[in-house]
């Protein structure tokens, strides 16, 4: 199977690398080798290359700087999406689209299903509502949605990175408590995909899937336990005081979901998946950190 793959560079386009199986033949393209935004660009990538597939792990994730650049936001998540849908329904090939849970408001206080309304806070939020909608519109069974939350990586910048920095430079941190998710380690994301991909497409119109690990934290919690494994694995050399703080107290360009727990009970089954729980993954995670130290 030939499947190419946009967001070449960025975390899970790399976790998708690192967990490829055999018999996957992987096209990476990142930004210097295909714009998204440009439709005729696009047309001839998924023409020359014919893959059986497409996984879109292309996106613009600035959520505070989507505010000021809405365009720029909307022509890569919702346009880009557009062009992917279009050119891979053109060479009838699947198309893996990877949305989020920032199109929730995060109002509920239980976890979000797949058909709950989205009702996205900001723009980044929005205009990847809009690229869902269209791929949903354009790829009828041809592809499926799925929605993930606080991702990060060995590979790349996030949350896990930055916090491990700043507990080996500052003398303490506050870090939100009322901000209430699930961590998900690419890797673990990007497994769920190749199982989707081998798993029965059977689908009359877009199905929408939720994937993040499994359990529920908050900001503050999470990184807790980025500082208890840092000093077990030795990644930082002291602890500092973690101070939990009201999201009032760090205020940002674009609001952010309150509760922006998903519910994966779909995307379980539908490729006999278990989720992990997000502690566990972040050890995993962390020990690749020691062994690329």
């Amino acid at each position: 199977m030939k499947v190419l793959v946009t967001g070449k560079g960025g975390q899970l386009a790399w976790e998708l690398t690192q967990t490829k199986p055999e018999h996957i033949e992987l096209i990476e393209l990142g930004i210097e080798e295909l714009d998204i935004t440009d439709q005729a660009a696009v047309q001839n990538a998924i023409k020359e290359h014919q893959p059986d597939a497409v996984i879109n792990a292309a996106a613009y994730t600035a959520v505070d700087k989507a505010e000021s650049e809405q365009k720029i936001a909307y022509a890569v998540n919702e346009t880009g999406a557009v062009n992917l849908a279009n050119a891979a329904k053109s060479v009838n090939a699947k198309l893996l689209h990877v949305s989020t849970d920032f199109v929730f408001s995060g109002d509920k206080v239980t976890p979000y299903q797949p058909e709950d309304e989205p009702n996205p806070l900001g723009v980044y939020g929005a205009s990847k509502l809009a690229g869902d909608k269209a791929v949903a519109e354009i790829m009828a069974g041809q592809a499926l949605i799925v929605r993930t939350a606080w991702v990060y990586s060995a590979n790349g910048n996030n949350f896990v990175k930055t916090m491990l920095r700043l507990m080996s430079e500052k003398e303490q941190l506050g870090v939100i408590y009322d901000q209430v998710g699930t961590p998900t380690w690419a890797k673990g994301l990007a497994k769920w995909l190749w199982a989707a991909l081998e798993a029965d497409w059977g689908f009359n119109d877009t199905p929408i899937y939720h994937w993040t690990d499994a359990g529920v934290a908050s900001w503050y919690d999470f990184a807790v336990a980025i500082q208890e494994l840092g000093i077990e694995k030795r990644l930082i050399n002291k602890s500092i005081p973690i101070l939990p703080i009201p999201t009032s107290a760090y205020p940002t360009p674009a609001a952010r979901p309150a509760f922006s727990v998903i519910d994966k009970t779909s995307a379980e089954v539908f490729n006999k998946l278990e989720t992990v729980h997000w502690r566990k993954q972040l050890s995993a995670m962390m020990d690749e950190l020691v062994k690329g130290s």
